[in-house]
């Protein structure tokens, strides 16, 4: 078996929640990608990291069932672990600040992988919702406080591969953050948290908390 880590991403203020990630450190072990889209399927998580180059930074993105040339709580999570300044990621090279409790990735909207927001009336609705069939990615949201930029959203990933609803997203939620054009705070799921900024350089900023399990 080969050796993988666990963090949970986006973490609430008490260190609840967050979406579980899968982190292989020595990608070296798994070089071939079929080998590595047969390892993320087996652990089953939302996604999975293979780290390449633990000092530049470089990994690769599975869900169970795709490679990914970018994704949001795997970028976070890996920063976080490797505590580096970058990321080298099939789309390009993420930015990184940690920032006390917080790590925090600058990526391109454009990098982010197709999702439909999906805005409700009310956070009860969107709490409300139940998993729609798969077929399409879904981000469904509405305002907790549309003055301070506090946001309900939950996440439904319509791959049929196991994973109806994601805990915590960040593309999803880069998305949307280039979509109001603002800073947000989302809290996804059962109680996850992200945070959010659009930066001076088009680049949209995505962070939060991550523990390990």
């Amino acid at each position: 078996m080969t050796d993988y880590e666990v963090l949970r991403v986006f973490c609430s203020p008490d260190g609840g929640h967050g979406n579980e990630l899968g982190v292989v450190r020595d990608g070296a072990a798994l070089p071939a990608e079929a080998d590595r889209q047969a390892f993320a399927h087996e652990l089953g998580f939302s996604e999975t990291v293979f780290v390449d180059d633990p000092g530049r930074g470089v990994i690769d993105i599975y869900t169970p069932t795709l490679r990914l040339p970018f994704a949001g709580h795997p970028c976070v999570g890996a920063a976080r672990l490797l505590g580096v300044a970058e990321l080298v990621t099939p789309a390009g090279t993420v930015r990184v600040r940690h920032d006390g409790e917080f790590t925090r990735i600058a990526a391109r909207p454009e990098w982010a992988p197709a999702r439909t927001t999906r805005r409700y009336g009310s956070a009860a609705e969107v709490e409300a919702l139940e998993v729609p069939p798969p077929g399409e990615w879904i981000y469904a949201w509405a305002w907790q406080d549309e003055q301070a930029g506090t946001v309900r959203a939950r996440a439904f990933p319509g791959r049929g591969d196991g994973i109806d609803e994601d805990e915590a997203t960040g593309a999803a939620a880069l998305l949307l953050t280039a979509e109001l054009g603002r800073e947000l705070t989302i809290t996804q799921g059962l109680g996850s948290q992200i945070v959010t900024a659009v930066l001076d350089d088009g680049l949209i900023e995505v962070g939060g908390r991550v523990r390990p399990v």
